[in-house]
């Protein structure tokens, strides 16, 4: 469905990915997972075409998107929900959500897809007329979400979405990656928490210093030693 190959970026003299070679199959959750500075989020930039690509190719059904501009890789059905939440703080849960479906012309088409995304969040539906800027942590996270969903995308790619929430936030943003998953949405998942993430990926990667070093079934690499060791703060 979506495949990056031999994707080489660098800021400066600095290689962030050196070769990159990824699959994501049309309904799984792929995550890739790897140390800060790896070259995760560069991954994700580089299919969305915010950072410029040295050379490799990205392919979605058959479709190159390499040198598509952002705007393009969006109406294709991609889109990214980025590290840090950044939502429109002085505009309210509604308006964060009506920007999120910018390629949508038709109103009605834009209400029904908002009524889906208050039955997934009930918490943003209670805050429909609340301003991005005020509500928690974990409401933010909800509506970036939310927000990247609007378009209703075939492929969802998530950067960082448990980075700061606390536990139990934690548990119910990965019951929402699941169920997003079960409704027919593929997922590229970017997560610090290898282990959950590994918990609900069918598929992963393992990236060091911008390089593939590792790939299996989800449930597999969580059982690997290296990424115990490395990742899930398992000593040998």
């Amino acid at each position: 469905m979506l495949a990056i190959n031999d994707l080489h970026v660098s800021y400066g003299g600095i290689k962030a990915l050196r070769g990159i070679n990824l699959k994501i199959e049309e309904g799984q959750i792929v995550t890739l997972i790897g140390a800060n500075g790896a070259g995760k989020s560069s991954t994700l930039r580089a299919i969305m075409n915010l950072v410029k690509k040295e050379s490799g190719t990205i392919i979605y059904d058959d479709d190159d998107l390499t040198n598509l501009k952002t705007q393009e890789i969006v109406k294709k059905g991609i889109v990214l929900s980025p590290e840090g939440r950044r939502v429109f703080p002085n505009l309210t849960v509604e308006e964060n959500l009506i920007l999120g479906a910018y390629t949508i012309k038709d109103k009605a088409s834009i209400q029904n897809q908002m009524n889906k995304m208050f039955e997934l969040f009930p918490r943003l539906k209670e805050r429909e007329w609340q301003k991005a800027g005020t509500l928690s942590g974990g409401e933010q996270q909800m509506l970036a979400v939310a927000r990247a969903l609007m378009i209703k995308p075939k492929v969802l790619m998530l950067d960082e979405p448990s980075l700061g929430l606390a536990p139990l936030l934690v548990k119910d943003i990965f019951e929402i990656i699941k169920e997003i998953n079960r409704q027919g949405n593929t997922i590229l998942l970017i997560e610090q928490n290898a282990k959950k993430a590994l918990e609900v990926a069918h598929y992963g990667y393992v990236i060091e210093t911008g390089s593939i070093v590792l790939e299996g079934e989800g449930r597999s690499l969580l059982n690997n030693d290296k990424v115990k060791e490395a990742y899930l703060g398992e000593a040998k």
